[in-house]
């Protein structure tokens, strides 16, 4: 079966190994250009395309007229799109005979929309998945082809959870794949009514609010650290403090007796700096955030580097922007 995929980033990879290991005939290949100003982690669909010999194409816009007669020139039977990240209009869409697929990365009708990875971790969801479906006008609300379910662990960040999602995309794809080409596949209903939906995400939303509790904050943290661009603080002074690694320490649960009455005498309040021996602790709403890994005036340091050079820091309050 022939077949024109949209695909982008180390999914998109994952997706075209399906592809060309369940012998789909690729016709051409639209992706994106690297944006030289993000932090491009993932391998490059450009490459992966031009090493077997397949038209890779990146315009700014695959909804024109003239895109879509191009892409009918190709007579292709299915459309594939692997985290690719624009739509595709309904004109494109019904030039497939065979149908159109969208991978997304969540358990569909739940976390509809963009960085389903990063939103579960955000909310501390202990389970999320990946779905094949249907591509319609509306963005993931066709109806399902198969999903595979992924067990959130509580070191996971976004980076691992999301290549978990990569290897459950593989198993998934090498299941419902053939079934596509034979026409066999099945067509299950989303009902929305029972989903959620959530945008996209900016650096700016990695603020850390301290009044929320350890855990939260904990989970803010693994959703934006590397490769994405961290969650962060600010010192009294306005010294933006980016914080690449954490651990929750609920209240009474295994952390250190620390005072309720800082070293200038004032009462603990959310965002304070605490010391507890070698270990450096912010408190929060609920508990306290042991701080491992940190990023101040452009230089990372964690371990005894962190307790360094924050012990000076001992009873300053960290604050929710600029001072």
């Amino acid at each position: 079966m022939n077949a024109v995929a949209f695909a982008y980033s180390d999914m998109g990879i994952t997706g075209l190994n399906a592809l060309e290991a369940a012998g789909f005939g690729i016709r051409a290949i639209f992706s994106h250009e690297d944006d030289p100003g993000e932090n491009i982690w993932f391998g490059s669909v450009r490459t992966w395309g031009e090493e077997r010999g397949i038209p890779v194409l990146c315009p700014e816009s695959v909804s024109t007229s003239e895109w879509r007669e191009r892409i009918a020139d190709l007579k292709t039977e299915a459309l594939f799109s692997f985290y690719y990240r624009h739509m595709i209009c309904g004109e494109i869409l019904d030039l497939a005979p065979a149908g159109a697929y969208n991978l997304h990365g969540s358990l569909l009708p739940a976390y509809r929309g963009r960085a389903p990875v990063n939103w579960v971790l955000v909310n501390g969801e202990a389970r999320t998945g990946i779905t094949l479906h249907h591509m319609v006008a509306k963005p993931d609300a066709g109806d399902i082809v198969g999903q595979r379910a992924v067990d959130i662990a509580f070191e996971d960040t976004a980076l691992t959870l999301y290549r978990k999602l990569c290897r459950a995309a593989t198993d998934l794809l090498a299941e419902v794949l053939p079934l596509i080409a034979a026409g066999t596949a099945p067509r299950i209903p989303m009902d929305l009514s029972r989903g959620s939906y959530f945008g996209g995400r900016k650096p700016a939303d990695g603020l850390i609010d301290w009044h929320r509790p350890a855990r939260r904050i904990y989970d803010l943290v693994r959703a934006v650290t590397d490769p994405w661009p961290g969650a962060f603080t600010f010192l009294p002074t306005g010294e933006k403090l980016v914080v690449w690694r954490g651990l929750p320490v609920a209240s009474g649960t295994g952390g250190p007796a620390l005072p309720m009455i800082s070293s200038s005498g004032a009462a603990t309040e959310p965002g304070d700096i605490r010391l507890g021996g070698d270990r450096v602790f912010v408190t929060t709403g609920d508990g306290l955030l042991e701080l491992l890994e940190i990023e101040m005036e452009g230089r990372r340091m964690e371990g005894a580097s962190v307790r360094d050079r924050l012990r000076p820091l001992e009873g300053c309050r960290l604050v929710q922007g600029t001072a």
